[in-house]
């Protein structure tokens, strides 16, 4: 696990979404592993250190267009 530090305007989603490029199941774990977090309200104080979760990276889905 590692640690980083809120900017201004974070949200837990955010965090989430600038750290590991999805937000599914990993806002949850975020939260479990920062008692009190949720407490700060929607949009986290600046400089809050924040312990993130161990994942892996969003995984890459091949998509196919109909006009390919």
């Amino acid at each position: 696990m590692r640690e980083v530090r809120s900017v201004e305007g974070d949200t837990v989603d955010l965090i989430c979404y600038r750290e590991f490029g999805y937000t599914e199941e990993i806002t949850e774990q975020l939260l479990a592993l920062n008692p009190g977090l949720a407490d700060a309200g929607p949009v986290i104080p600046v400089g809050t250190a924040i312990v993130l979760p161990a994942v892996a990276a969003a995984p890459i889905t091949n998509t196919l267009n109909l006009w390919d």
